[in-house]
């Protein structure tokens, strides 16, 4: 049993999508991807392509995939903290058991001021937060 394609395709870029309606009942039978709108998911825009009107179908489909877009990029950068916290941790672990001087002197002032910038602004953020509540 073949799976049945989804009605469109998104090809992703950095600001959103260009989208795509997919058809497959063809005369050949061939997968035919018509391009009818780009999506800029940063400030919601839909542009329809080619002067072509999108159908309620259409802006349905696309504003449920901006919504996920959205909640997957979120998910993305606090993964990617995440994987920050790690590479510190593994980071002073290499420091303080592998390191040789030299790796040691190639690095050391660009990660102290990192850290220091990033510091900074925890605390100034944090900072914030409390004087809120």
């Amino acid at each position: 049993m073949v799976a049945e394609l989804p009605p469109y395709y998104f090809r992703v870029r950095d600001n959103g999508a260009f989208v795509f309606r997919v058809d497959t009942e063809n005369r050949q039978r061939r997968i035919e991807m018509d391009q009818i709108a780009v999506v800029n998911i940063r400030n919601g825009e839909i542009k329809p392509h080619g002067g072509r009107e999108l159908t309620p179908e259409d802006l349905a489909a696309i504003k449920q995939w901006m919504e996920e877009r959205n909640r997957l990029l979120a998910y993305r950068d606090i993964d990617d903290i995440h994987r920050a916290v790690d590479y510190l941790n593994t980071t002073t672990q290499w420091a303080q058991s592998k390191a040789t001087d030299e790796q040691l002197e190639a690095v050391t002032d660009a990660i102290l001021l990192a850290m220091h910038d990033l510091r900074t602004t925890l605390v100034r953020k944090k900072s914030e937060r409390l004087l809120q509540d």
